[in-house]
């Protein structure tokens, strides 16, 4: 893997190059950058979380964070972006947690869309997060080349720094989530459409699709559909009480019930919907995200 230098940045010119970087990831103007040079530069001052992770002296990664409550437990990282090449978004993150631990900090909180599979791997399956609480349109309506106009649903991930699990998955001994019998498909990729059934089941499992950002473009009632069948399906599980255990074979939530959680029934139908927009031209952006995206 290629090495990566990552460090704090507190110079201006540092948080320039972070606004081109973010601009060229989410293809936005230079005026809708999603996080200005002058509020990076306060957020450092403060002694918040602003670093960048360099290649043979270029950026090509860059995250932010700010401290959070409960104070002195927790640090938020509003956002992380990165090139394309493997191992950026890990040096950040990986760095990130070091920072958190010197200071004393126990958990790391971020948001993440929850139908983009890469993103739902990375955290969960690299990192060892979960997520924890599903936000409904969370930032509003997000027009950026990523988000392309879609309900800004998001997922709060917790990263339990120093737990078990979390310690085994970033040292790569975490063995891989397995669905136990009698687990259920609370949400289904039928032909590249989401068909939801019962989440009554103890554990259930919540297909992700193919592509979120393609079918965006190619098929927005599509799109919408999965928007929906997961905001029903994991947000009700979460609100009620249910934990994410796992990524399972890449493509689905695996989320088991607590004791205390009350089951409920969905019938099984395949979703769909009546968005009437029509796919847009934008191209696939050609850079790598982590979160806030």
């Amino acid at each position: 893997m290629t090495a990566f230098q990552v460090r704090e940045l507190h110079d201006l010119k540092d948080f320039e190059d972070v606004k081109r970087l973010y601009a060229d990831i989410w293809r936005t103007d230079s005026g809708g950058t999603p996080v200005p040079v002058e509020v990076m530069r306060a957020l450092a001052h403060a002694g918040n979380y602003v670093a960048g992770a360099y290649r043979d002296g270029h950026l090509v990664g860059a995250s932010i964070a700010f401290l959070a409550a409960p104070p002195g437990t927790t640090l938020h990282s509003h956002i992380t972006g990165a090139a394309p090449g493997r191992g950026i978004g890990l040096a950040l993150k990986l760095h990130q947690r070091r920072w958190a631990l010197e200071r004393g900090l126990r958990h790391i909180t971020w948001t993440y869309d929850p139908l983009i599979r890469r993103n739902a791997y990375f955290n969960l399956v690299k990192l060892g997060a979960r997520p924890t609480e599903y936000l409904e349109s969370f930032y509003g309506r997000m027009d950026d080349a990523i988000n392309g106009g879609d309900d800004s649903d998001r997922v709060l991930a917790t990263w339990d720094l120093s737990a078990p699990p979390v310690t085994a998955t970033v040292a790569g001994t975490c063995p891989p989530v397995t669905a136990p019998p009698g687990t259920a498909h609370a949400v289904r990729d039928r032909d590249g459409r989401p068909e939801t059934g019962p989440i009554d089941a103890e554990c259930v499992l919540i297909d992700l699709p193919e592509d979120i950002e393609a079918l965006r473009r190619t098929d927005p009632g599509a799109a919408r559909a999965w928007r929906l069948a997961v905001r029903h399906t994991l947000g009700e599980l979460l609100a009620d009480g249910a934990r994410v255990t796992g990524l399972h074979d890449r493509r689905s939530y695996l989320v088991r019930r607590t004791g205390a959680t009350a089951p409920r029934t969905t019938l099984t139908t395949t979703l769909t919907s009546t968005a009437t927009s029509t796919a847009t031209t934008t191209a696939t952006p050609t850079l790598a995200r982590s979160h806030q995206s």
